[in-house]
């Protein structure tokens, strides 16, 4: 008796293609509406998977879909799978050309990475880097359709993910002189309580992050504006509507040209900015060019054409 294949153990592609979708999307409408397919739709392929391998692959928590710990595993393989494919079919029909697509926070692509493009860009003469702006950035092992993520702050990597630290970086509170004056900020932290404070979806906890690191008590903030991206709490900052906390990398021109002020300086992230790939590609000729041109940019200081 001949022994079966491997391949008739795969569960159906449509039903790998649901699950993948509401474990990145968190819902089955949002997953629904990428796929372009109805609900109950949806519903009926996790089903589907569920009775395939007889194993719970959500949880209800309300009205949210929560993944199991078996679930979450799957959930990071199967992105692995459909990038690895989605990228395949790429290379296949591209020709002799390859184009990378790079996951970066927003505010980093425009202060800090699209000045050196054009050096980004000479030192990988034969690969296209398709540079996404990420207004909440993700992990890559959540975007099976990009090929590396820079991430900021700190980031801890599955196993199938290689993390590569290519730069330091500072962070802090700044303002516009006339609202730092006006808040009296230069008698200390303690007058942030009459502060508004700009926050950003895309990086909520700069804040306490800030607290924790410098070894000031937190302070209660006179109000708090939440915006969905940094670039947009770094403008709020610019019209003087409060006071932002924001990496040094997204603000370095504004202080030069006293736009923007940092009252009490800026510390140090231990963190600073990764490059995430797949681990299956930490040896890809593009990649390591990728990585080594970063570690060097990021070693080097903000050249002129970038303030």
């Amino acid at each position: 008796m001949s022994e079966r294949s491997p391949l008739l153990r795969l569960p159906p592609m449509n039903a790998l293609r649901a699950f993948d979708a509401v474990a990145r999307r968190g819902s089955i409408l949002k997953a629904a509406d990428e796929l372009g397919v109805a609900r109950g739709a949806v519903r009926q392929q996790l089903a589907v998977l569920e009775t395939f391998f007889g194993i719970i692959l959500f949880q209800r928590d309300g009205r949210r879909l929560v993944l199991t710990k078996k679930g979450r595993a799957f959930a990071d393989s199967v992105g692995i799978a459909f990038g690895i494919l989605a990228r395949a079919s790429a290379e296949l029909v591209a020709g002799e050309r390859r184009t990378l697509r790079l996951g970066v926070p927003s505010a980093f692509a425009v202060w800090w990475l699209m000045p050196r493009v054009a050096d980004l860009q000479a030192a990988l003469p034969d690969v296209d880097v398709d540079i996404i702006p990420m207004a909440v950035v993700e992990p890559l092992e959540r975007h099976p359709d990009l090929d590396a993520v820079i991430m900021g702050g700190e980031y801890r990597p599955t196993p199938d993910i290689t993390a590569i630290r290519f730069m330091e970086d500072e962070f802090g509170p700044v303002a516009t002189p006339d609202l730092a004056a006006r808040l009296g900020l230069a008698a200390g932290v303690e007058a942030l309580a009459t502060a508004v404070a700009l926050t950003s979806r895309s990086a909520p906890r700069l804040w306490d992050d800030w607290f924790a690191e410098s070894g000031h008590a937190p302070i209660r903030f006179a109000r708090t504006r939440e915006f969905e991206d940094l670039l947009l709490a770094i403008g709020a900052a610019r019209s003087g509507v409060g006071v932002a906390i924001v990496p040094r990398t997204a603000i370095g021109d504004d202080i030069d040209r006293g736009l923007l002020v940092a009252p009490f300086g800026f510390i140090q992230r231990p963190a600073g900015y990764s490059l995430s790939i797949r681990s299956g590609d930490a040896k890809d000729a593009a990649f390591v060019r990728l990585a080594d041109w970063l570690v060097k940019a990021g070693a080097e200081p903000i050249p002129p054409r970038a303030r």
